[in-house]
């Protein structure tokens, strides 16, 4: 799990009624890439956080954004 980068594509998925595999055809990457991102497995590269947030017509900081640091 990334311990720097929150992300609300799930969120977003089921706003707007889409699976896994929806999104990740409609931004040209598989539906593992999604899952990971999600799940905070694998930090998307500036390409594909871009795209998804282009996708959903938000900034990319509605969609992603860095946690806290610790105190």
């Amino acid at each position: 799990m990334n311990r720097e980068l929150d992300n609300r594509i799930r969120v977003f998925r089921a706003e707007h009624r889409l699976s896994q595999t929806d999104l990740a055809e409609l931004i040209g990457v598989s539906r593992k890439t999604i899952s990971t991102i999600e799940v905070g497995r694998f930090v998307p590269s500036t390409v594909i956080a871009l795209k998804i947030a282009r996708h959903f017509g938000v900034p990319v900081e509605d969609i992603f954004s860095l946690k806290e640091p610790d105190a």
